[in-house]
């Protein structure tokens, strides 16, 4: 997410005093009106609204009608109007991106037929295929040899094993056709994300407004621009690249924007030594210097394309997607578990290449070795394109060599379904117990409550939340975000989310923080715990359903526990990392001073730690909204299923309206979270005022 708002607050007469150098501004109301008295004061008006004022202001609860903007409407009539009207001259605006979808569509053709269909003439049933596609020993040799010269012989191994997997467990075909659309979007994500941090680099209004841009599109779910992106480009891959690019491009601006600006200024001082122009410049001095900060991004890319391949199935992506979709339906556990873990496996394989190139140092050529022949000069091309012809020569003569044997494929068949029957069989009564015990206790009364509060209360709070942390500018954001989401008539699915939200991050943060504080101190418990985490964070969020709704069934429980396990992740991770980056000095102090193990953990490495773990509750928080979208389909009735219903009605209106209150509550959460632990950091004396604004 974002960087933290500027903190314009000072702290309290209750707060403990800044550190030298980190005086806050003098203005600030909270020397004038200590936070105890003015959280009384706002809590005692609100909880008198909330019970007395229903009666006699009606509207503080239920937005009337006619304060209410028509958002939807407004929104489909542009897009008809894009659709039907809207022209450059010589074309339409229709033209325009049915020529965009054709543009990537035919590179995509080509190394589909590379990988998986072979080189096609014609199209459908009556195509002949004029080559076969790459063999599987062909890709797996070619993925060894780059991971070889991009890490040595431990990365061709681990890329190899990543893609023989694919091959073994017979998700091959799918994974191909996975591999790309993911070669496409990858590459178009990296040069468009570059192109625009480089324009934020250089103009200040690009930046300024490329910010809430990225803002919305990073936190708007998917569902939401999948309609308006099938309206204007078509069913099919093209435009589940499109909308994988979308998904992957503001990372990759952040990151470069980022990269650009933490180039030492000697490597600017450097081109203006040598009279560079800006265009050399930029793409000799700033991106080379850049380039170890951009292949993070480049990473973020990668990953976040291959989180988008199963609703990218949804509009025609295909691929190992598709199977989890289609496994999903048919709640075939097996199925949808191998084709996730496969999804895991092509990502460790392109995580780790990324990697690989991203610490590699460029090699420049001696004139020595420009003399030498091609086969010495270019070992590894030489021998990719030999491996490439002899397998495909053997692929002609047998067809083991071309296509894995479906005689050696391993499947996990129904042991998944099998597991799951059992535990329903065993232990059916226990887990309705505990879920009506959760349901009728915990989740319905806190569901209710938040649908009773009064909207403009609400507002309230959080402006004055904003005000206290941030100042005025974040306190002006919080109430005009939340105010929107009352005033376009989406209050109560908005806080059907915020309590399934909320109650799932608790459930998260109950578990995670736990076992990142048990984790953080034990190295070897560490490296488990990672390897955990990051195996979670890979499968795909659709994975955790079916387990889920095969013990559960369908409702709000069930959506919960599908976004604890899917959310629990940065908990952990965030935990362990403020707590392994806290100071041994000062925790060797507290052991000087006679501090018990408890007292160390509570009030030195805990305290210390916090703001790194306000982040981790602000990750676990986005997570969790991301995945609520998702689990509409398990019987929600909140803004997720407001997102899915416009995707199945193709109302782009009301599926941008929902995903925009979505969004709008992720923005409210990570500006109050981040302006919080800019705030700790200011107080702990890990950060001077100036520092964080």
């Amino acid at each position: 997410m974002t960087a933290p708002l500027a903190i314009q607050t000072e702290t309290s007469a209750t707060d403990t005093a800044p550190p030298a150098g980190a005086s806050l501004p003098a203005s600030t109301p909270e020397n004038r009106w200590p936070a105890r008295v003015v959280w009384g004061v706002a809590l005692t008006a609100f909880i008198l609204l909330w019970q007395f004022g229903k009666p006699v202001a009606d509207w503080a609860f239920e937005v009337p009608r006619n304060w209410r903007i028509p958002a939807q409407r407004w929104i489909s009539d542009a897009m008809r109007w894009l659709l039907d009207e809207a022209s450059f001259g010589l074309f339409t605006f229709t033209d325009l991106t049915r020529f965009i979808a054709g543009a990537i569509e035919a590179p995509y053709r080509f190394i589909l037929g590379l990988l998986s269909t072979g080189i096609l003439d014609g199209r459908g049933s009556s195509a002949t295929q004029l080559l076969p596609p790459l063999s599987w020993i062909a890709v797996i040799g070619v993925a060894m040899l780059i991971g070889h010269y991009a890490g040595g012989r431990r990365l061709a191994a681990l890329v190899g094993g990543c893609f023989a997997f694919l091959a073994v467990f017979g998700q091959w075909s799918a994974a191909m056709v996975t591999l790309a659309s993911i070669l496409i979007a990858v590459p178009i994500g990296i040069l468009g994300g570059l192109l625009l941090g480089l324009a934020a680099f250089r103009w200040r209004a690009v930046e300024t407004a490329l910010r809430p841009m990225l803002d919305l599109m990073q936190t708007v779910p998917v569902f939401a621009y999948l309609v308006p992106i099938l309206f204007l480009f078509g069913f099919g891959p093209s435009s589940a690249i499109i909308a994988t690019i979308v998904y992957a491009l503001p990372p990759m601006t952040r990151i470069s924007l980022l990269a650009l600006r933490a180039v030492p200024e000697e490597a600017h001082e450097l081109g203006r030594m040598t009279g560079c122009s800006k265009r050399q410049m930029t793409w000799r001095i700033l991106v080379p210097s850049a380039m170890p900060g951009l292949m993070v991004g480049v990473n973020q890319v990668i990953m976040l394309s291959l989180n988008m391949v199963i609703i990218a199935s949804m509009i025609g992506a295909g691929g190992l997607g598709f199977e989890v979709l289609a496994a999903l339906r048919r709640l075939d556990i097996g199925a949808g578990f191998e084709a996730g873990l496969a999804i895991v496996a092509l990502a460790i394989a392109l995580d780790r290449l990324s990697q690989a190139f991203a610490a590699r140092h460029p090699h420049h050529e001696s004139a020595e070795e420009r003399d030498r022949s091609i086969a010495r000069r270019h070992p590894y091309l030489v021998s990719g394109v030999a491996l490439i012809v002899v397998s495909t020569l053997a692929g002609l003569v047998s067809a083991p060599f071309q296509a894995y044997p479906e005689a050696l494929q391993i499947s996990s068949g129904t042991i998944g379904s099998d597991i799951v029957g059992w535990i329903n069989v065993h232990f059916f009564d226990q887990l309705e117990a505990v879920k009506n015990a959760l349901l009728l206790n915990l989740l319905i009364p806190f569901k209710r409550f938040l649908i009773g509060l009064p909207w403009i209360g609400v507002v309230g709070l959080l402006a004055l939340a904003g005000f206290r942390l941030g100042g005025w500018r974040l306190a002006l954001t919080a109430a005009a975000l939340s105010a929107l989401i009352a005033l376009t008539g989406q209050w109560e699915k908005a806080m059907i989310t915020v309590y399934l939200c909320g109650i799932s991050v608790a459930i998260a943060c109950l578990i995670g923080v736990p076992v990142g504080i048990l984790a953080a101190g034990r190295e070897r418990l560490w490296k488990a715990v990672e390897l955990v985490i990051d195996t979670l964070q890979t499968l795909p969020s659709f994975v955790y359903l079916m387990p889920a709704v095969m013990l559960f069934r369908v409702g709000d429980f069930t959506a919960m526990i599908a976004v604890v396990a899917y959310a629990v992740a940065p908990a952990i991770r965030y935990t362990a990392y403020g707590l392994r980056r806290v100071d041994p000095h000062l925790v060797e102090a507290g052991i000087a001073a006679g501090a018990t193990p408890w007292q160390l953990l509570t009030k030195v490495r805990l305290k210390l730690a916090l703001p790194e773990i306000l982040l981790g509750l602000n990750q676990t928080i986005m997570l969790a909204l991301s995945m609520l979208v998702i689990t509409a389909l398990v019987g929600t009735r909140d803004l997720g299923q407001e997102v899915y219903i416009a995707l199945t009605k193709a109302d782009t209106g009301r599926g941008l309206v929902a995903g925009l209150a979505v969004a709008f509550i992720a923005i409210i959460a990570d500006r109050l979270i981040s302006a919080g632990a800019a705030r700790l950091r200011v107080r702990l004396g890990l950060a001077t005022a100036e520092e964080i604004r």
